[in-house]
Order: structure tokens, then sequence, then C-alpha cells
């Protein structure tokens, strides 16, 4: 978290300052991966809501986990940073990289694999039951098929009540 604090003081104490301006070209040039990371996720966000196809949200929900992934491992990074490992007698006065944030991706890429691997398996299922995967088509499949309850009329038929 040390990196995004970085960023973030940097950016603040140059716009207090006064004397340099921070336009949103230099932080678009400086720092790549918060650009990726921005464009990750609002591309897996809107595969997740706005694609009807089941595999395709799939894929929308694995490139926003990588977007928290890129999230946590570039606000991890310190500059200058080594590794946690002191030598024995060694004084502690160097800058060292916390190893947390890398454990907790690790176990998150297991994890979404895992959750890939389950929805993929689930895709199959539907299809050889339903013979598609559009979400549209599998939810008025359901409503034929009486596993849903049909949708209300908006407003109702006699005033705004409905028959149930």
């Amino acid at each position: 978290m040390t990196g995004a604090l970085d960023t973030t003081a940097g950016v603040a104490s140059a716009l207090a300052s006064g004397t340099t301006a921070v336009s949103a070209l230099d932080v678009l040039t400086t720092r790549h991966s918060y650009v990726a990371f921005a464009l990750l996720l609002c591309i897996g966000l809107y595969m997740m809501i706005a694609n009807p196809h089941l595999v395709k949200k799939i894929i929308g929900l694995n490139l926003f986990q990588t977007a928290i992934f890129l999230l946590f491992i570039t606000s991890a990074y310190v500059e200058g940073g080594a590794i946690p490992i002191i030598p024995e007698g060694a004084a502690e006065t160097q800058t060292f990289v916390s190893p947390l944030p890398h454990v907790i991706v690790l176990t998150a890429i297991v994890v979404g694999v895992s959750l890939t691997a389950v929805g993929l398996a689930l895709c199959i299922r539907i299809y050889d039951e339903y013979g598609t995967l559009r979400t549209d088509v599998l939810r008025e499949l359901l409503r034929d098929e009486g596993s849903l309850p049909e949708r209300p009329a908006v407003g109702g038929v006699d005033g705004g009540e409905t028959d149930e």
C-alpha cells in the first residue's frame, strides 16, 4: 500500500505547492499500471453486466479479477525495497517490501482459477440441458418450463394490481 500512498502524497504535494501543475497526461504516462488497472476493471465490469452470453460473463469476471490483482501488486511496490530476509547479525536499516500482498494475490489466483473452472463446468451443463448460453433465452426457457414465475405486467391490467 506504500506505493499508492506515495503516489497520492506526491500528486497532492505537487498540487499544493502550485509550482508544478500535474496534468492527467503526466499521470497517464508515469503510472502505467494504474491505467491498466482502470481499463481492465472497466472492461471486465462492462462484460459482466452488458453481455448476455455466460462464457463471456466468465471472461469478464476474469478480467475484473486480474485488475484487482494488478492493483494489489502495484500498490505493494516500494521504490528501492529489498526482500524481507534479514541475514543474522545484519542491521535492519534497509527498506523492505511486504510479502503479504503477493501472498494474497497468489491465493486469489488459485480461488479465481477454481471459480472459472466451476463456472465453465456449469456452462457446459446448462448448454447440454437447454442448448444455449444466452441469459435472455435461458430466462424465457425457464419461464416456459415453469421454473421461473411469469413476468408481471407493468402497472397491471386492472389499475396496478396483479393476480398472484
